[in-house]
């Protein structure tokens, strides 16, 4: 099992900058990648950004060019650098670990972009 904590939500006006993180622990060695998610009111959870073990990273169009993810080298710690932040950026932000078979979710931090 992979237990996931998130941490550097907050408020930011527009344009500003979060770095949010993501620790893991538990079965980290078996990490094939991690990924933040983000759901805001009323809509479905959607992708942000993936990072393999590897370093493959994969990006929203929405957030291309303004967000960046990146990992330490033990996989167990991923961080989504975000700048340029818009209004349409507030959501409830989530880890995802990807283990064969197995996805793991942490219980989220709310970034909330308004002046």
């Amino acid at each position: 099992q992979v237990q996931l904590v998130e941490s550097g939500g907050g408020l930011v006006q527009p344009g500003g900058s979060l770095r949010l993180s993501c620790a893991a622990s538990g079965s980290v060695y078996s990490i094939d990648a991690m990924g933040w998610y983000r759901q805001a009111p009323g809509n479905q959870r959607e992708l942000v950004a993936t990072i393999t073990r590897g370093g493959k990273t994969n990006y929203a169009d929405s957030v291309k060019d303004r967000f960046t993810i990146f990992r330490n080298n033990a996989m167990d710690t991923v961080y989504l650098q975000m700048n340029s932040l818009k209004p349409e950026d507030t959501a409830v932000y989530y880890c995802n670990a990807q283990l064969p078979g197995m996805d793991y979710w942490g219980k989220g931090t709310l970034v909330t972009v308004s002046s």
